[in-house]
């Protein structure tokens, strides 16, 4: 059977499939997480800014003995696992936590769903104020194809032309949106971040760059892991 190039993309960009391009990425990805941590020892405790109870399921960590993840999302979760505790809560505001509270700050293709440049500098503060550590990736601007929506050059085109044809198909992960208004709330969540602006957010982190058949793909702000031995 014939695949469309649009499904193609799909199943590349598929996290939940084990063969996917995307699961392979972030697979790749967190070995660097995981070895920076390992510097760490146990007990760690992990703060993860719009994380999942099945992301560390598919990494290996829930269970895992000397760990403990908080994960905060703008939705209930279950608790499945002693060591990974779902709550409700605002990437924006954690207010509910004291500084330096976590070993280790996490946040995986969160920080660009904040719709503007304020909202995505106060989660900054945020995660650099409550952890001693951070981990902050988020995909890069100047890459071709826009990881949500999986259409080559979309973040690039004007905001009204986005709107239009997102009432007119569904793209990428996005479904058909006829009405005006909810296009342009789903177009302006999105807002891809450029190095720059990243390096602007976390002032003394270091911007480690992802790259996928030779472009950055997507930057990752690191600080307060200890240097390897």
């Amino acid at each position: 059977m014939l695949i469309s190039p649009a499904e193609r993309l799909r199943r590349l960009a598929d996290d939940g499939d084990a063969d996917s391009l995307s699961r392979r990425l972030r697979e790749r990805r967190f070995r660097l997480f995981d070895s920076l941590v390992a510097r760490l020892g146990p007990p760690i405790s992990i703060l993860d800014v719009g994380g999942t109870v099945e992301f560390w399921e598919r990494r290996g960590w829930a269970d895992r003995p000397g760990v403990s993840i908080t994960l905060l999302n703008l939705g209930d979760q279950d608790q499945r696992h002693d060591n990974v505790r779902p709550m409700v809560g605002d990437a924006t505001n954690l207010a509910d936590f004291a500084d330096g509270q976590f070993d280790v700050a996490f946040s995986n293709s969160v920080i660009e769903h904040l719709f503007s440049l304020e909202a995505q500098s106060r989660m900054a503060h945020e995660v650099q104020r409550v952890a001693k550590a951070h981990w902050v990736q988020t995909p890069n601007f100047w890459f071709p194809v826009e990881p949500h929506f999986l259409v080559p050059a979309w973040h690039w085109l004007p905001e009204d032309a986005r709107v239009a044809i997102l009432r007119r198909r569904g793209v990428g992960w996005a479904g058909r949106c006829p009405d005006a208004d909810f296009a342009r709330e789903i177009v302006r969540e999105h807002r891809l971040m450029r190095r720059a602006e990243l390096s602007r957010l976390f002032p003394s982190s270091r911007i480690v760059p992802e790259r996928m058949f030779g472009l950055v793909k997507s930057w990752i702000a690191i600080r307060g892991f200890p240097a390897a031995s």
